[in-house]
């Protein structure tokens, strides 16, 4: 017995070390061998803060969840300790796979908001609100759809004893906004800081200079170890920070004025759903009743 606990502790410690303050850490060379491949000395060796503090059960419940034909992420945060959960950007087509993983996991759905309103898919919301007695849709009020609640710049979305704050971000559209964590480990950006990318500026009162300015002065300002979770991926990635944005986003590091040209000249097709999504964003998904 003794054996198995002395091999264990390499583990324990890296396990203890785990931190729920956003930054990437290093475990030290002292707390010995075991937790690295014969390739990759200990030193290097990363890890996740964001699961950090769930292990600690200091930081919130996090998981990412995947759309594949309209590469949609949705995000499930929850407080372990209330249950109470908040849902980020859920989609029409897998609002049963959501409500399954809510209802496994002993979650109370508080609140289901959107970044934007979405061109590309139908969001979840409204069959949630028509599935979960209680639950709140919330969405910018700029956006021009209809919700519970109406978000404006500094709201707070609570669940438990965690919060989301609200950035507005406008760019992509009038009414996009990044919801950052209260301790600002992490930044749900929708469309308008994308991985490597951000989001469109030609239609739904797009604008260039204004997606610009927010990722600047809204994004950019946060810490540069904060988690970035944008709204889609299309080339498999899954998460990003803003120093890596802020230093590696080939069109937002360059000046506003070059940023402005790439974005016009970008020539994208027309989103498959937009004649449907839109309007049927705009009334929180109840497109048919």
């Amino acid at each position: 017995m003794c054996s198995i606990v002395n091999r264990l502790k390499p583990a324990l410690a890296y396990t203890l070390c785990l931190q729920t303050t956003g930054h990437l850490r290093k475990v030290p060379a002292h707390m010995g061998p075991g937790l690295r491949t014969s390739k990759q000395p200990l030193e290097s060796v990363i890890i996740r803060p964001y699961c950090a503090g769930m292990e600690l059960g200091k930081g919130p419940f996090f998981r990412q969840l995947f759309e594949s034909v309209s590469s949609t992420y949705t995000y499930l945060l929850a407080d372990t300790e209330s249950r109470e959960a908040v849902l980020i950007d859920p989609v029409l087509e897998t609002v049963d796979r959501d409500l399954k993983l809510i209802e496994e996991l002993g979650f109370n759905l508080k609140v289901a908001v959107n970044t934007h309103c979405h061109a590309d898919h139908i969001t979840g919301t409204g069959q949630l609100k028509n599935r979960l007695f209680g639950m709140k849709s919330a969405i910018s009020k700029h956006s021009g759809a209809s919700a519970d609640i109406l978000l404006s710049d500094g709201d707070k979305i609570s669940f438990g004893k965690h919060y989301l704050t609200v950035r507005e971000t406008p760019g992509h559209t009038d009414g996009c906004v990044t919801l950052v964590t209260g301790d600002q480990s992490m930044a749900f950006t929708g469309d308008t800081l994308l991985i490597r990318g951000c989001g469109r500026t030609d239609f739904q009162q797009g604008c260039s200079r204004r997606l610009y300015e927010s990722v600047h002065q809204k994004i950019f300002t946060l810490p540069p170890q904060c988690l970035v979770f944008p709204a889609h991926d299309y080339k498999g990635q899954t998460a990003s920070t803003v120093g890596e944005e802020s230093r590696f986003n080939p069109r937002l590091t360059k000046s506003v004025e070059e940023f402005v040209d790439i974005m016009t000249k970008l020539n994208l097709p027309k989103p498959a759903k937009i004649d449907i999504a839109v309007p049927a964003n705009l009334v929180c998904g109840l497109h048919e009743v």
